[in-house]
């Protein structure tokens, strides 16, 4: 890959996602003739911006299927509750599981608009949203809903809504181009999407004899908030020099949505701010640095280390209404019943402990004219806390993949893809983790290993 600036306007190309919400018991071919739909629909089309006056259209429409082995979709006694909730650890009991099938499509435009100001100033417009197999991916949160005032010589300010570098870098190029994207980009203790961000870039510097820009986002989360303001602060460098490209960023985030889903927008400790004197405060970061190099025109490696940290967050009820379920908040690695069972160790009686754990990437890709072989490997590590209960700190997962992709030129590519899984042992999946089959659809409270192979077709306009 060549370098690639940073900014937020729409990608050159558009990042490939493994299923995080995939659905299942379609016919193993079902998904293909959709591809070919899309395929023979835009095939005619140039890969490149639809351009209107000032106002240009990106996007990209992507149709794939895979078949994994071990799948148990209906094995957990809650199948739709949050990880970190103790009564989402059961399975039924007697619940076979097997190969299935499952799929996704995806769809996300890109519409952008630019004038030219006096001075050499520019002000722009970026306005995009997801749909995942027909519904929009994320409820109630944008892309990208952003204006930016720039200039070469002062860099760029941009306002709204927005993605942190710590997901959509992670995602594409890297984890996209080694069939990993969602196990690496969407792991971890970071957040993805920003509602009301501002977003300094520097214009390009000339530093070791290469290119650095340099960057910093805030944002404030949602208001309503007093005891517990939500915070977020993302600094990000990217250095470019030949042929080595090397990003590196941190994030520091407080009163956010406690989670180890990096994907997941960044708002306050509950959808609720009413909530504000029934919750703690809580707060997660992420470090993290990744390089891909070209070794000449064939081969590319590429790498990343990403280090985690979690408050923890105490787990309370918000809500709690006669003959209705009570509501809870947002809780984050939790010894459940403590101060029942040990009342000289604890204060109260779900709390949340610390955590920290480091996360892994490599890869490898190799070019052969139209045709793009990869390899590549996400290890998500144990985590170190002082919770006595289990919750997941104790396991890892080993991810490696390999692909295959076909370039058909104009913005169209097919590509199959394999991977296999191996969680540590059986249990709550790694803490990294946000659900015990996030991205690979194998529970690791079911096996310790599976696999998976797949294909799909992605348009890019």
């Amino acid at each position: 890959m060549g370098y690639t600036t940073m900014h937020t306007d729409p990608p050159a190309r558009a990042p490939r996602e493994e299923p995080a919400k995939a659905a299942r018991n379609a016919p193993p071919l079902r998904m293909l003739p959709l591809a070919w739909l899309v395929a023979g629909l835009l095939i005619g089309s140039a890969a490149h911006a639809i351009d209107f006056g000032p106002f240009s259209l990106t996007g990209f429409a992507k149709a794939e299927a895979q078949r994994v082995s071990d799948y148990c979709e209906d094995c957990a006694v809650n199948p739709n509750e949050n990880k970190q909730r103790h009564w989402a650890d059961p399975l039924v009991y007697g619940r076979s599981y097997g190969a299935d099938t499952v799929h996704v499509t995806l769809f996300q435009p890109w519409l952008g608009v630019k004038f030219d100001l006096p001075g050499g100033f520019k002000i722009s417009g970026l306005l995009s949203q997801r749909w995942r197999d027909g519904k929009e991916d994320i409820p109630g949160f944008w892309y990208e809903k952003n204006v930016a005032l720039s200039h070469e010589d002062y860099g760029s300010l941009r306002i709204g809504a927005m993605t942190t570098r710590t997901w959509s870098v992670a995602d594409y190029p890297y984890g996209t181009n080694l069939n990993v994207a969602d196990p690496w980009a969407s792991a971890g203790a970071g957040y993805g999407l920003l509602t009301g961000a501002v977003r300094y870039t520097s214009r390009m510097l000339d530093v070791l004899e290469g290119d650095l820009v340099l960057e910093a986002t805030y944002d404030g989360g949602k208001s309503g908030w007093e005891q517990n303001k939500p915070r977020f602060w993302e600094f990000y460098a990217q250095f470019h020099s030949g042929d080595l490209v090397v990003d590196a960023m941190y994030q520091d985030a407080r009163n956010g949505t406690p989670s180890a889903w990096s994907h997941g927008p960044f708002s306050g400790p509950t959808p609720f701010p009413e909530d504000d004197s029934k919750v703690g405060s809580s707060g997660q970061s992420i470090a993290m640095v990744m390089a891909r190099y070209q070794i000449d025109s064939r081969f590319e490696v590429s790498g990343g280390l990403r280090a985690n940290r979690w408050s923890g967050a105490y787990a309370a009820i918000t809500k709690s209404t006669p003959g209705e379920p009570d509501q809870w908040n947002n809780m984050f690695n939790v010894d459940w019943g403590c101060k029942t069972a040990q009342p000289a160790r604890c204060d109260i009686d779900n709390p949340g402990y610390a955590a920290r754990s480091i996360d892994g990437l490599l890869g490898l890709r190799y070019r052969m004219g139209k045709w793009i072989a990869s390899t590549g490997m996400v290890y998500l590590g144990e985590a170190s806390t002082d919770n006595p209960s289990e919750r997941g700190q104790s396991n890892s997962a080993t991810i490696n993949t390999v692909g295959l992709n076909y370039d058909f030129g104009n913005g169209l590519q097919l590509y199959g893809f394999g991977g296999m899984v191996r969680y540590k042992q059986l249990g709550l999946s790694p803490m990294s983790s946000p659900g015990n089959a996030a991205f690979t659809n194998i529970d690791s409270r079911v096996t310790k290993t599976g696999n998976w192979v797949g294909a799909g077709a992605v348009f890019v306009f």
